[in-house]
């Protein structure tokens, strides 16, 4: 029995993503281009300090900006059989990105 030829496929760039919006919603490129640029923009306010902490893009994804405490240092912790220092870690905040019902049901299938 013959393989299958493996299909390599690449993600889609920003201007094939415009160009696969406009021919879609009969919008121009630049047109998609300004509607892509304020949704950035939205994600990022909505994310930011001043913001709500998460955006939701209803049906398919959720995004969350997580605090994480500082972590203090610890000495002689045995780590796979040997003992080490572990380093302290200051507070970060951490973007996570989940996928809702919508999109799990697509991937799924």
């Amino acid at each position: 029995m013959a393989k299958a030829a493996a299909k390599v496929v690449k993600p889609l760039t920003k201007s094939e993503i415009q160009a696969k919006i406009a021919e879609k919603t009969k919008l121009t490129k630049k047109q998609v281009n300004d509607v892509l640029d304020a949704l950035s923009g939205l994600i990022c306010e909505s994310v930011s300090k001043k913001g709500a902490g998460a955006f939701v893009l209803p049906g398919l994804l959720k995004v969350d900006k997580k605090e994480v405490p500082a972590q203090k240092a610890k000495k002689g912790v045995k780590v796979l059989g040997k003992v080490m220092d572990i380093p302290a870690k200051p507070a970060s905040c951490k973007v996570r990105i989940r996928a809702l019902k919508g999109l799990k049901d697509v991937v799924a299938k």
